[in-house]
């Protein structure tokens, strides 16, 4: 049987460790505290920024909550993030994304003290991510990608030297983790690959780990599974179950794959808890870095 890469246990084990620190900063005089940008009534956004805030009481974060209106213009957008940027109680903050149609994401996103970028997407971060080379990188990381590879590095999975295809080119995941699982204390080959690839197959199969992250239910199945291959799937695409009456949450990567793997995660269950705790990390390290 496959080792199943479970993020829920690492991510309370991750948690336990945040709460140590958190009292330890407190005791310090400093109080670690997430604010998000909420702007619309996206069910799906709102679910997931309700998330956050229950994950930061956990472990003892504050808690800063922005809601905006559907209609809410550009300008008003970023004098949000301004007064964050200001607010000595926010530690790290994000702007929940997709915003509303009309509004430009990557100049509300600019406008966020990168300092305080608990998702790690600010320009500047991703800067600092390309120019360490090594891997020691202060800034904040993206979420996904770092909680990606603290995952494997909990189940004791060893990326050194190893042939990983990262499937997606989307800055979030595929073009972020590539540059991290390169950085020489992890030292990972990578291969990308993406809508241009061709035969895409045929990298999968020579592929020790492969990393799906395309949103596409099922996309890799047994015939590209190499023996013996670790599946990370960080796919999640709702389809309609005709028989149940429902909508079912699916990965990219097809179940009947795991008997082929050594090691993959379970979807849901495995790429989105550790995703949720390296949110919480990036908040308490940046307010560690207040007493530097």
């Amino acid at each position: 049987m496959p080792l199943r890469l479970d993020g829920t246990i690492a991510a309370a084990a991750i948690k336990e460790d945040l709460r140590r620190r958190v009292d330890a900063l407190k005791k310090k005089g400093v109080q670690p505290g997430l604010g998000t940008i909420l702007v619309g009534d996206d069910i799906g956004s709102r679910k997931y920024v309700a998330g956050k805030h229950r994950d930061c009481a956990e472990v003892g974060i504050g808690s800063i909550s922005v809601e905006l209106p559907e209609d809410a213009s550009e300008q008003e957008i970023i004098n949000e993030v301004e007064r964050l940027n200001a607010d000595t109680k926010c530690t790290g903050y994000i702007v929940q994304l997709p915003l509303p149609k009309g509004i430009g994401a990557n100049k509300v996103i600019a406008h966020v003290d990168p300092t305080k970028d608990a998702d790690g997407m600010h320009p500047d971060n991703l800067g600092e991510l390309v120019a360490h080379i090594d891997g020691a990188n202060p800034a904040p990381q993206p979420c996904t990608p770092r909680g990606i590879i603290t995952l494997l590095e909990h189940y004791g999975v060893d990326l050194n030297g190893k042939d990983v295809c990262v499937l997606g080119r989307g800055i979030t995941v595929g073009r972020t983790v590539g540059l991290m699982l390169t950085a020489k204390n992890v030292n990972a080959t990578v291969t990308l690959c993406h809508t241009g690839t061709t035969d895409i197959a045929e990298h999968l199969r020579r592929a020790d780990v492969i990393i799906a992250a395309v949103g596409r239910a099922g996309f890799v199945q047994p015939e590209d599974v190499k023996l013996g291959a670790v599946l990370v799937d960080v796919g999640v695409s709702r389809i309609y179950d005709d028989k149940a009456g429902k909508y079912r949450v699916l990965g990219d990567v097809d179940p009947s794959c795991y008997p082929r793997s050594s090691a993959c995660t379970p979807n849901p269950g495995g790429v989105g808890p550790m995703t949720r705790s390296m949110l919480l990390a990036n908040v308490v390290e940046m307010a560690e870095r207040l007493l530097l």
